[in-house]
This record gives C-alpha cells, sequence and structure tokens, in this order.
C-alpha cells in the first residue's frame, strides 16, 4: 500500500541538484514526482520515480547520500478541499504527517505523504476507502 521515495542529500550549491537529475536521466529514469526542501547547508530532494530501486543504487554508486524509504500515495478526486478531507481523517485519529507533497494528474489529486505511524495509516486508508496508489500501480501515474 506504499511507494518507494528516495531522500537524496545534496549540497546547497549551484549544479549540486542537476548532477543527480542528469544521472537519473543517464540511466532512463523517469520522474513522477519530486520536491526539494533546504537549509542553509543542503537540500533533501524527495523523488517518486519508475525505478527507485535502480536509481538508488545508481546514486550511491555515484557518491551522492541517498535513502529509499516507504511513503503512502493517495488519488483524490480533483475537487476543492478533497486533499483537506484526507488530512482530517488522519488527524482525527491522532495520526501525524511528517511531510506532504502533491501534484495533480490526468484530472486526479495524488497525495505523497509519510506519517510518524504507518501501520495505523495504513489501516485507516482502508477503512476510510481512500484510494492508495501501491508500487505497482506506479508506472500508471506515467
Amino acid at each position: 500500500m506504499t511507494v518507494h521515495q528516495l531522500s537524496v542529500f545534496i549540497e546547497n550549491k549551484s549544479g549540486a541538484l542537476v548532477r543527480v537529475l542528469k544521472l537519473l536521466k543517464k540511466e532512463n529514469i523517469q520522474l513522477i514526482a519530486s520536491t526539494v526542501a533546504d537549509t542553509v547547508d543542503y537540500g533533501i530532494c524527495r523523488i517518486i520515480c519508475s525505478e527507485p530501486e535502480k536509481a538508488y543504487n545508481v546514486l550511491r554508486e555515484a557518491g551522492v547520500t541517498v535513502s529509499l524509504c516507504e511513503v503512502f500515495a493517495i488519488e483524490l478526486d480533483d475537487t476543492p478541499g478533497k486533499a483537506a478531507d484526507a488530512i482530517e481523517i488522519f488527524a482525527n485519529e491522532g495520526i501525524s504527517i511528517s511531510y506532504l507533497y502533491s501534484f495533480l494528474l490526468k484530472g486526479k489529486g495524488i497525495l505523497l505523504f509519510r506519517t510518524d505511524n504507518a501501520e495505523m495509516a495504513a489501516e485507516i486508508i482502508v477503512s476510510n476507502g481512500l484510494n492508495a496508489i501501491e508500487e505497482k500501480d506506479i508506472s500508471r501515474l506515467l
């Protein structure tokens, strides 16, 4: 019920992000979603891509600091307020969202997020009939 996400730690300087993106491009790995959060010294680029394990290995072999983790991805109708409604379900159950990013694709809203309690979050997704995107289905987003 989860998808793999890369968290890439990059220096906060010109050219650092493009190096990561070019490594993935060279291996024909398609980005599906990404976000960058920065601090003074470094940034964290979170990436959902077509081949996360291959991307992880490519980046590690190139000396890039990267981790691979599982995040939730849910699909929502493209209607104002649907994201708020979905996140409220988790909040009402006492689940904190560590981080979230979203995008619209093919008339659907996609929320990608990590929680402080993955097991309970999975139960909430099922019990509330939320439309989870699984790793095996990630290619349909392309």
